[in-house]
Order: C-alpha cells, then sequence, then structure tokens
C-alpha cells in the first residue's frame, strides 16, 4: 500500500530571494499567513506537486534544492 501524497514542499521568497524552505500538510495559505507576521511582503511558491512526507523530508535535507 503506497503511502499517501499529501505534502508540499515550498520556498518563502522576498522579491527573487529565497528566505526559508520548508515541507506542509496543510493549506500553503495557512502557512503563508503565519510567516506575513515575521516577514510581511513574502509569498509562497510550492515546488512540484505534492509528494509524500518521507520524501518531503529527504528534499528539506538536502537544502530543498528545485
Amino acid at each position: 500500500m503506497s503511502e499517501e501524497r499529501k505534502t508540499a514542499k515550498y520556498h518563502l521568497m522576498k522579491g527573487n530571494k529565497i528566505i526559508h524552505r520548508g515541507i506542509i500538510d496543510r493549506p500553503l495559505e495557512e502557512r503563508k499567513g503565519e510567516h506575513q507576521e515575521r516577514f510581511p511582503a513574502s509569498h509562497i511558491v510550492q515546488i512540484g506537486r505534492r509528494t509524500t512526507r518521507e520524501k518531503a523530508l529527504e528534499w528539506e535535507r538536502k537544502g530543498g534544492k528545485r
């Protein structure tokens, strides 16, 4: 049985600069709101499609390369 693909990978951007890389299994808009408190004028870019948590953690450990 395969694991659900419900984890999103994302970059938090301010202008053209990546200021944070992360993964989330909730809606990206929720996380964007949380980041806006600390990083006003930032935006989230989803990287690829939703994937398994295991694959997303592996992506994060490798530095969040596209």
